[in-house]
């Protein structure tokens, strides 16, 4: 443990805590352990224990909410702000939009003098009308309330500064990317445990005669769920052992599906739709291809996890993916939403498996190369000692 910022307070902060537990997992444990005082705020939510127990930090509730509702917002700022008064931290870093708007400004409010945001995808990219307006205006007031702005991909970085939302000089990126890189140790074949493979396996009656398309994360339209079904329709008509497995939550309320996509999810038999798991490395493992049809991204962990396990990737050309994948050299690129051009690709991976191989070897090489956990970490660690002036 380093000595010279010992005592230094650091506050992390997202809106709920599944982003601690899925998107930061093990981070504020790191620099706890090097020497930070941390405290993790979010609001409350079925995976808190686990993230306390796991990051061994101080939490502290504040009930932010996803949507947009001015009167509680207002109400956690206001707590907020308490918070920061009380604790008097040396930095406030902001993750997810919400918690982004309300920790900047609480921080600034409060006379923080190391104030970041990382921006790890932005749902502004794909609304329009009144409501996109009302994002841009949140988008900068986050960000002139910020001392740092992180977007955790170059095509972010390019997004931000094209749409003029904060200058440069606020602007820089970790490594080569990423939030929190990847567990190279967890994400490998040589990890893998014989008996839950075959679990995994007997959930959803594995025949090595059938083809699996895979895709994990949470099923709503902006994940491009409802190309993916349409598109796996018509290639049920051609490849007769052709199975889509589908990791995820519903989310009825922010993103809701199609009632017509539901329909099929729920009662085409090719179609096997999984509960939100901790064992996605195993379907990884037994599918042939990760399909990944999403219209926005920041820098998306589960590319970077299925790139480690060796499975060959399809994905749309959105900022995140671009900066993972290359077309045609460790993977394919689809035009967002181009359901025509996701069915030429997946049926060119289907009738070309060795050249997906070739392509997802490469992958692997580069994501262990640029993106595993530990460098992300130290980048970050350096940074936050930079920023405070203390000696590395």
């Amino acid at each position: 443990m380093t000595s010279t910022n010992n005592n230094k307070k650091l506050i992390r902060i997202t809106t709920v805590p599944m982003a601690l537990r899925y998107l930061l997992p093990g981070q504020m444990k790191f620099m706890q352990q090097n020497g930070f005082n941390v405290i993790m705020i979010s609001a409350d939510g079925p995976e808190l224990n686990d993230v306390i127990k796991n990051e061994a930090c101080r939490h502290i509730v504040v009930p932010m909410t996803r949507k947009i509702t001015p009167w509680q917002d207002l109400k956690c700022l206001i707590r907020l702000i308490k918070i920061f008064r009380k604790e008097k931290p040396d930095i406030v870093h902001t993750h997810t939009p919400k918690a982004g708007l309300l920790g900047m400004m609480a921080a600034k409010f409060a006379g923080v003098k190391v104030r970041i945001h990382t921006v790890a995808g932005m749902p502004l990219m794909v609304e329009k009308g009144a409501k996109l307006k009302l994002l841009k205006f949140i988008e900068k007031l986050t960000y002139s309330a910020a001392g740092h702005v992180w977007p955790n991909s170059y095509s972010l970085y390019q997004y931000i500064t094209d749409h003029q939302f904060t200058s440069k000089q606020k602007l820089s990126i970790i490594g080569k990317g990423s939030t929190n890189g990847i567990n190279i140790n967890r994400f490998s074949t040589a990890a893998l445990d014989e008996n839950i493979i075959k679990q995994v396996k007997d959930s959803i009656n594995y025949s090595p005669e059938n083809i699996y398309l895979l895709c994990i994360g949470r099923l709503v339209a902006d994940k491009g769920i409802v190309e993916l079904v349409n598109v796996f329709i018509a290639l049920q008509k051609k490849h007769a052992t052709l199975k889509l497995i589908l990791v995820g939550d519903f989310e009825g309320e922010l993103d809701p599906l199609p009632a017509t996509v539901l329909e099929q999810i729920q009662t085409n038999n090719n179609i096997i739709h999984i509960k939100w798991t901790q064992q996605v490395e195993y379907f990884m493992h037994i599918a042939d291809y990760f399909v990944f049809p999403s219209h926005r991204e920041g820098f998306p962990n589960v590319l970077l996890q299925a790139g480690a396990m060796q499975l060959p990737v399809i994905c749309s050309r959105i900022a995140g993916n671009v900066d993972i994948v290359s077309d045609k050299q460790t993977g394919l690129i689809f035009e967002t939403a181009n359901e025509q051009q996701m069915e030429e690709l997946i049926e060119f991976a289907i009738s070309n498996p060795a050249v997906m191989q070739t392509m997802s070897a490469a992958l692997v090489e580069i994501i262990k190369k640029d993106f595993q956990r530990e460098n992300i970490w130290q980048n970050i660690l350096s940074t936050y000692k930079s920023l405070l002036h203390l000696n590395n």
